[in-house]
């Protein structure tokens, strides 16, 4: 069997099959779509979670120096006055006098309209800030004007005092959000890549200045480990220093980490900043609040600075997706597959009856079903499964079946056939090799993450 990963896959085939097995959505697609916007689906909403609990354990869960938060998407105004949203958060638009197409200015050739054709349509660039306003409340004036939040750092900054007055943490520590964040794109595209409505993964660490550059370089070798837990090749994966110049103005360092997506190149997966004292300085300034930490020792206050992981869920979940799409050939027969790591997998194993229209074959793979659907306590530990983990299927032919499952990257097939009701085994396929191995049903294990076997 030859095997080679997909370098020529296109976004097009990636988004296909997204929509064909149930990963993604185009929002509203019923009713001709809204652009920016995607639906998961129930295999979408797997891997998605998946990734986003991944994540949750490693950085939170696993760390000792790490506490979480869930802040509100809509906040007071003031927040976004003094973090400077209101007034920089800004993409620089031109719109085309002939087809009245807006765009980027800095992603566009603007000597010709991308959309129409015609040539020296734009006019001057304006800065166009991209945060969705609202009113929050019965009356629609200046004081009821609120934002759905473009990031979720700012709910992170302004629970910092919160936090450290319930907790008291020792420097450094961190606090960590994953959630919603909209923003009012120009021209959302690629995919999933860019668009209106997202999640992110982010965390505030607060340190000591003096400490910065020692902590900065821990959070590089932190994310180069949470993205190998994500399948993704170490030769796709590319840090850049940002130089001064393009950096936002108030970061004193920041490595993009780039990866090489289908179709779109070469591009920022998340990025890892120092902020220095920027955000809390502004709060206490705003607030007139103190955003002093009192070191436990009696050493002299200060106010700490701050070093910034910040990743993107859904361009995660391209990567992820691009890394794992695989090409090869069975047999003679070409096959595409989602070569997923097993922790992430919508599906971690389908079972299957060899024939549905044989009740005695369908009643015992159901039983192999329920059983792994809701193990016993002796046969398992964490028995927190959740409700995708095991697929009953028994719709087509088996090869059928086996295709359907690599396409979604489903890691074992479990297949109840005729030699079954005879010795109480059955036959676990694997995706990645298509080795089929013969165990007694009664060697099943059922994990948190995959299915394994006593050898």
């Amino acid at each position: 069997m030859s095997q080679e990963a997909s370098k020529g896959v296109s976004l097009e085939a990636i988004a296909s099959l997204c929509k064909r097995r149930g990963f993604i959505y185009q929002g509203s697609d019923v009713y001709g779509g809204l652009a920016g916007t995607w639906d998961y689906g129930p295999l979408g909403v797997a891997l998605k979670r998946n990734i986003m609990n991944l994540w949750w354990k490693m950085f939170v869960e696993e760390r000792d120096d790490m506490l979480g938060v869930d802040a509100a998407i809509l906040m007071n105004q003031k927040v976004w006055q003094a973090s400077g949203h209101t007034e920089t958060f800004t993409d620089p638009l031109v719109e085309c006098s002939n087809c009245h197409g807006r765009f980027r200015a800095d992603k566009i050739d603007a000597s010709q309209c991308p959309s129409c054709g015609q040539k020296g349509t734009f006019g001057e660039p304006r800065q166009f800030n991209m945060m969705f306003k609202t009113n929050v409340g019965a009356i629609e004036d200046e004081n009821s004007i609120s934002y759905l939040r473009p990031e979720t750092a700012q709910g992170i900054f302004t629970n910092y005092k919160n936090v450290v007055d319930s907790f008291y943490p020792d420097v450094p520590f961190g606090i960590a959000q994953q959630g919603k964040a909209f923003r009012n794109e120009i021209s959302p595209r690629d995919f999933v890549f860019r668009s209106r409505e997202f999640e992110q993964m982010e965390i505030e660490y607060f340190v000591n200045k003096n400490d910065w550059e020692k902590e900065f370089e821990k959070w590089v070798k932190d994310i180069e480990h949470y993205l190998i837990e994500l399948g993704l090749p170490t030769s796709k994966v590319h840090k850049v220093e940002v130089p001064e110049a393009e950096r936002a103005h108030y970061s004193k360092r920041t490595i993009d980490f780039e990866f090489d997506f289908p179709s779109i190149g070469r591009d920022e997966l998340l990025g890892l900043a120092y902020r220095t004292d920027f955000d809390l300085m502004n709060i206490q300034k705003a607030s007139g609040k103190s955003m002093e930490y009192r070191p436990k020792d009696g050493g002299k206050p200060f106010v700490p600075h701050v070093i910034e992981p910040s990743f993107g869920v859904e361009r995660t979940i391209m990567a992820v997706l691009s890394a794992a799409y695989t090409n090869d050939e069975v047999n003679g027969e070409k096959r595409s597959y989602l070569k997923i790591p097993p922790q992430l997998a919508p599906v971690k194993v389908a079972v299957s009856p060899l024939l549905k229209n044989k009740p005695e074959l369908v009643k015992k793979a159901r039983e192999v079903y329920d059983m792994l659907k809701n193990p016993p306590v002796e046969m398992t530990a964490p028995r927190n499964l959740y409700k995708g983990a095991v697929m009953w299927d028994d719709n087509g032919n088996i090869g059928k079946r086996y295709r359907r499952q690599d396409e979604i990257g489903t890691p074992e097939c479990l297949t109840i056939d005729f030699q079954t009701l005879e010795d109480n085994t059955i036959t676990i396929r694997d995706r990645d090799t298509t080795n089929q191995t013969r165990i007694p049903i009664d060697h099943l294990k059922m994990k948190s993450s995959f299915i394994e076997f006593e050898k």
